[in-house]
């Protein structure tokens, strides 16, 4: 008995029908694969962009008042903080005796803008304590202030407890005269490990550049260097704009974000405004 196969013919037109269906399927489906992976590539856009906005506001937000710097329309530069709060402007006159004193575990410690300081109470909780060599900035009125440190000390020694009633906290700085005719009676602390933060877009990255105070005005953005906070940004594709008067009241800056990311052909623009309390 011989055994039947397929005969060419048929071979070919099971080639051709099946050649035939592939076509059709590819029609119909590829256009649906495009547009799935086009969203997937916004989407991945859109979150990487988000994603760099918050950092950004995060960080100007939380920034010494006045020390925005608007670098060029790619890059600005501020003074970044990790705690802040109210420190004592005059002795407890009733559990210090007898006045005047120094500041001891029986005396509290005062901050007087008046005279050189090098010990004061901390009236209210901070969120982070501050460590040894951390700064401790008052009164920042002007941009350059903060940077040529006319108004900044650097701490000393670990803060440590005084007396309940003088505070929470008691830190020492080096002797520094803080900001004369200054009543707010607040601080700031800025890490010594990030003195300044750049945001700079170089190369299509946009990075976050810690750098040590300057006096001088950067004049051009930082390196490609530091954490890399989006990729992708398209040429041209960020804009920075500082206002640091935004309001009847001059205390009140502005800064003006937008950025575009852009890969295989899909771009995404995302733009945040962002106010700066510049009260110090």
């Amino acid at each position: 008995m011989r055994t039947r196969g397929f005969t060419l013919v048929e071979l070919i037109v099971v080639m051709v029908i099946t050649g035939i269906l592939a076509a059709s399927i590819t029609v119909f489906l590829k256009p649906a694969i495009d547009s799935y992976v086009d969203s997937r590539r916004r989407a991945d856009l859109t979150d990487m962009a988000d994603t760099a906005l918050r950092r950004m506001s995060q960080d100007i937000r939380s920034a010494v008042p006045n020390s925005v710097r608007s670098v060029s329309a790619s890059c600005f530069q501020l003074v970044p903080t990790i705690a802040g709060g109210r420190y004592r402007k005059a002795s407890d006159t009733t559990k210090d005796t007898p006045l005047p004193c120094t500041p001891s575990a029986t005396c509290s410690a005062p901050l007087d803008v008046t005279q050189a300081t090098t010990v004061f109470d901390v009236l209210s909780p901070m969120a982070t304590v501050p460590a040894q060599n951390d700064w401790v900035v008052v009164g920042n009125q002007n941009a350059g202030d903060v940077y040529a440190g006319t108004n900044r000390a650097q701490i000393s020694v670990t803060p440590t407890t005084p007396r309940v009633s003088d505070g929470r906290h008691r830190i020492t700085v080096t002797s520094t005269q803080f900001p004369s005719g200054y009543d707010g009676g607040r601080f700031v602390i800025v890490p010594n490990t990030t003195q300044t933060i750049f945001y700079s877009c170089v190369g299509g990255t946009l990075y976050r550049t810690a750098a040590a105070f300057n006096a001088n005005q950067a004049t051009t953005c930082a390196l490609d260097t530091g954490a890399v906070v989006a990729t992708d940004v398209a040429p041209s594709g960020c804009t920075f704009v500082y206002d640091p008067n935004q309001g009847a009241t001059q205390q009140s800056g502005f800064v003006s974000i937008r950025l575009e990311l852009s890969r295989s052909g899909e771009s995404v623009v995302l733009a945040h405004g962002v106010h700066v309390d510049n009260a110090p």
